[in-house]
């Protein structure tokens, strides 16, 4: 949201005071006569000057770019990123032209003042930057609705998001019991099996010891009494079997 605490208008206003300043040597550098030191030490300080607010508007257009991916996170929208690109664009026309006279005129020592005549007024063509902020003044304040109503829908998102927030905590703490009440089921499940396999192991035990009995039983019969417990379990199964399917 463009504001007086938007870092973009802080660095803004020092790139255009150096703007500024390298405007103001540039012209001093045109009145100065040709092969004297203090051009020469004009002429580096211009070119170095050029270097300096090149960077810091390539950063700022990087910074841009950055903004552009997502404007609502940072409060603004197209239309304040398209000013900002057209700002640091005409920025970059007025520094490029700067450099170009001065090169130009470094080039030909003093022997084509028309060239370098001609580099200043297409220099002198470029918008400045602070008439377009005035002329851009007002129209800011026409968008002072729009941008209060954009704060608006800010904050109600961000209500939104609470609430939102608030109902997943909800479910988690849902979610969260039911998993104890799972816990609580497996646990007694597991009680259980405990149960169920100390009963097993206990009907392992009277089984095999009734194996054991009926072995001995078995063996001090002998031959003739197996025979005859063999055929009494014949009979007794045909017997039972007689009354449960035939009856």
């Amino acid at each position: 949201m463009p504001s007086a605490q938007d870092p973009f208008y802080v660095v803004k206003e020092e790139i255009q005071e150096s703007i500024d300043k390298l405007q103001s040597t540039f012209h001093q550098w045109e009145h100065i006569p040709s092969n004297t030191g203090e051009r020469v030490n004009l002429i580096k300080e211009l070119l170095a000057g050029c270097e300096s607010i090149e960077w810091q508007v390539d950063e700022l257009d990087k910074a841009i770019a950055v903004a552009a991916r997502d404007p609502a996170w940072y409060g603004i929208d197209e239309v304040e990123i398209e000013k900002r690109r057209r700002w640091t664009g005409t920025a970059r026309t007025q520094v490029r032209s700067v450099k170009k006279a001065v090169e130009a005129g470094k080039e030909s020592n003093g022997t084509s003042s028309t060239s370098v005549n001609g580099m200043h007024r297409e220099l002198m063509r470029l918008p400045n930057s602070h008439q377009t902020d005035r002329s851009n003044k007002y129209a800011g304040e026409d968008d002072d609705d729009f941008i209060a109503s954009e704060s608006d829908r800010q904050l109600l998102l961000i209500k939104q998001q609470d609430e939102d927030l608030d109902e997943l905590g909800a479910s988690l703490v849902r979610i969260g019991d039911v998993g104890l009440t799972i816990h609580d089921e497996l646990l007694g499940q597991e009680k259980i099996l405990d149960d169920l396999g100390m009963e097993m192991d206990s009907t392992s035990n009277r089984l095999d010891f009734v194996q054991k009995k009926v072995a001995m039983v078995m063996k001090k019969a002998g031959i003739k009494g197996q025979i005859m417990m063999i055929l009494f379990l014949v009979v007794l199964f045909i017997v039972l079997f007689v009354l449960v399917f035939l009856t």
